[in-house]
């Protein structure tokens, strides 16, 4: 499994750097088109970053036009995340690529064993505590920060 899983993230990431992103930025994208207006505090408690380490990866995305920040109308202390149109046409063209990833990646097993498969693999990461479709890579980042600073 560790084999096979490197190997999928490896590759994968090589095709989102086709597009200028790394996962991280395609996971955040991700979360924000699922809950419009998502807090930073609760996407950086959903995604289990710090928050601190989450603002990094959101001004880059706001400087390149796919997210927006706007004021939360019942706390003016927090910011309200937003796609743009060019986020989600960026999102489109991400989620093509992991579409086209994972028929890569199940096309020795055809359609119906595939699906077998993912579920399967769901319910192993479910029982481990993973969140669903959440990279676990995002809280090891900042476990090893944390550990790496004098």
């Amino acid at each position: 499994m560790r084999q096979l899983g490197f190997h999928s993230t490896t590759v994968f990431a090589e095709q989102l750097a086709t597009l200028d992103l790394t996962a991280a930025h395609a996971g955040i994208l991700r979360a924000i088109a699922a809950e419009s207006g998502r807090s930073q505090h609760d996407l950086s408690a959903y995604l289990g970053v710090v928050p601190a380490r989450l603002v990094g990866y959101l001004d880059e995305l706001e400087e390149r036009g796919y997210l927006e920040r706007r004021r939360n109308c019942a706390d003016r202390r927090r910011n309200a995340l937003y796609i743009t149109a060019e986020g989600k046409k960026l999102l489109r063209r991400v989620v093509g690529l992991a579409r086209q990833h994972d028929d890569q990646l199940g096309a020795a097993l055809g359609p119906e064993n595939t699906c077998v498969l993912l579920d399967l693999l769901t319910t192993v990461a479910r029982h481990q505590g993973l969140t669903p479709y959440v990279h676990p890579g995002y809280g090891a980042l900042d476990r090893w920060m944390a550990q790496s600073r004098p």
